[in-house]
């Protein structure tokens, strides 16, 4: 069955976390850990971590509007990171580990400001959201030892003591979109 795929792309901290989170949910595809946002091609994860490309760690996906909507990616990605720290996700401190949605169409773009603006009115953050909303540039796959790291490294203690809470914390609260075997 031939579906129409839609691309999105989001950082939120660690590659690793991002991946782990959208990988489990009903109607998301390929989800591949790399680099984006930044000045050099093919930048090599060194140089990233370092901060000396200006790219974030993120994440590039297809997903299928029929089985989840855009929204709810949105949604999913300001449940699973902290969005009002800047060039920060718990100890990973840096640009490249910044929030940040890269949208590839107008729709995205503003469907992604409206949700920043809906949320800041509801105030569900105690802080302003800093999360930047860019076009999409070139994606740039990290090294294969990066992809599917969570699935492939489970009992590492990053995995455990940073994943697996987010991990946990989609289980509870969007059980019912995820694909069965996470459940």
């Amino acid at each position: 069955m031939k579906r129409n795929l839609v691309k999105a792309t989001f950082a939120s901290g660690c590659f690793w976390c991002t991946e782990a989170v959208f990988q489990r949910f009903t109607g998301v595809y390929n989800v591949r850990s790399g680099y984006t946002g930044g000045q050099i091609k093919n930048p090599p994860y060194r140089e990233v971590c370092q901060g000396r490309t200006g790219h974030a760690e993120g994440i590039e996906l297809e997903y299928d509007p029929s089985l989840i909507s855009y929204k709810e990616l949105l949604q999913i990605f300001f449940t699973t990171h902290d969005p009002t720290t800047l060039n920060r996700q718990g100890n990973d401190v840096g640009t490249q580990y910044r929030s940040a949605i890269f949208y590839h169409d107008e729709s995205q773009r503003k469907e992604a400001e409206g949700f920043i603006k809906y949320l800041e009115e509801e105030q569900i953050f105690d802080s302003k959201i800093v999360t930047e909303v860019t076009e999409a540039k070139p994606f740039y796959y990290a090294e294969e030892e990066h992809q599917e790291f969570y699935n492939n490294h489970p009992l590492q203690g990053y995995c455990q003591f940073i994943i697996d809470p987010k991990i946990n914390k989609i289980k509870k609260l969007y059980q019912h979109k995820l694909l069965p075997e996470y459940r």
